[in-house]
């Protein structure tokens, strides 16, 4: 067993096109174009996968220990976009609004099932760049997720609410990364210049506290650069960030975290490393109340997949090291996964996935067999 009490919470090219969707701001051709007509387009892109799942938790404290399966979504919830432009003139008006669908509804709850809207944004776009206002997905650890090859997979489940079904599984959350929250946000991207591009936002901050004061929002930035080192070899950089305070009186709260990556794809091998390392951050990422400034959490997640005709195999491990009080280890947790994604054609990919999570108490290890259906 690894470390500590568990935390509570078809091919390359189409990994990439959904990343794209569900990242937003380039949206352009994602999805399936209901209008365009005079310089105006509608169009609809979405995503449903369902997996059976069958996890045994092995506690320290055997009372604890249990086996279940459930059928339920996988990392990513199941959700339906819309995106609108307009060419006005210079400038490309745009919209995007994205609706994500529990499906394994809570016993309890019965059919109350959760939307969430993560995504509800416009974008104006020219020759000088795009400048995004509303709600999306952060840009501090954005790309770490982003660029996980098990997006449209399964993951760590090492606590007992994801064990028992109820909503998501984690991917890699608190064991190679941290959720970039959607979050209301304005936020200037650069034209692409020779690969080179950089977003700068302004974010709505995270509370320290319920009457805490945050006298200036959150700022972070993301720097990406993509070349291709032969003309079937390209490779890909980044490096993110944040910095925000919260005051509740008391304490005087900064958080400040730092995320990069680099990928390299040859011969249908993709090799992926990421890290982040971070203070002052809630147990999943900043949209939970921030925590002591002391508190520090790191991570880091190394990925290799091959991709052959409709087949790609990928192995991943993950690790998280931290706590949410100065010196804890409670967010120490790692993953490793091994998966299997076939592809059925470019809509529909079928997924088996081991996992097995890790804490100083507790071993969890997941098979998940499921489906995954794109338009």
């Amino acid at each position: 067993m690894k470390k500590n009490t568990p935390l509570s919470f078809h091919s390359c090219v189409k990994m990439t096109t959904l990343a794209v969707a569900i990242s937003g701001a380039t949206y352009a051709s994602a999805g399936i174009e209901l209008y365009n007509q005079d310089g105006t387009t509608f169009a609809a892109d979405g995503l449903i996968n369902t997996f059976y799942v069958h996890s045994k938790v092995d506690d320290q404290d055997n009372s604890l220990d249990r086996t279940q399966s459930r059928v339920k979504m996988g990392f990513l919830p199941n959700y339906i976009g819309f995106n609108a432009g307009k060419q006005m003139g210079d400038l490309k008006l745009g919209a995007r609004s994205s609706f994500w669908v529990s499906i394994n509804d809570a016993n309890s709850n019965l059919t109350s099932t959760g939307i969430d809207v993560r995504q509800f944004y416009g974008t104006v776009d020219s020759d000088w760049g795009q400048v995004l206002i509303g709600k999306d997905f952060s840009l501090f650890n954005r790309s770490n997720i982003m660029s996980d090859e098990i997006l449209l997979g399964y993951g760590q489940v090492a606590s007992d609410g994801l064990v028992d079904g109820q909503g998501v599984s984690f991917g890699n959350i608190g064991a190679g990364y941290l959720y970039p929250f959607p979050n209301a946000q304005i936020t200037y991207r650069t034209p692409d210049m020779n690969g080179l591009k950089l977003a700068v936002g302004l974010m709505d901050p995270s509370k320290s506290g319920s009457g805490s004061e945050e006298s200036s929002p959150r700022l972070e930035a993301e720097l990406t650069y993509g070349a291709n080192l032969t003309p079937d070899v390209p490779v890909k950089f980044w490096v993110s960030g944040m910095t925000q305070s919260s005051d509740n009186g008391s304490n005087d709260i900064d958080s400040n975290g730092f995320a990069y990556g680099a990928n390299i794809k040859f011969s249908g091998l993709s090799l992926t490393a990421s890290g982040f390392t971070a203070e002052g951050v809630g147990a999943a990422g900043l949209s939970n109340l921030v925590t002591d400034k002391d508190a520090d959490v790191d991570g880091w997640l190394v990925q290799a997949s091959y991709s052959f005709g409709n087949e790609r195999l990928v192995l991943s491990h993950g690790e998280n090291s931290g706590g949410t009080t100065d010196g804890a280890d409670n967010l120490d947790l790692e993953n490793s996964t091994v998966a299997w994604f076939h592809s059925i054609n470019s809509n529909l990919t079928l997924v088996a996935e081991y996992d097995r999570s890790q804490t100083d108490t507790r071993d969890t290890d997941s098979l998940a067999l499921g489906a995954v259906l794109t338009w």
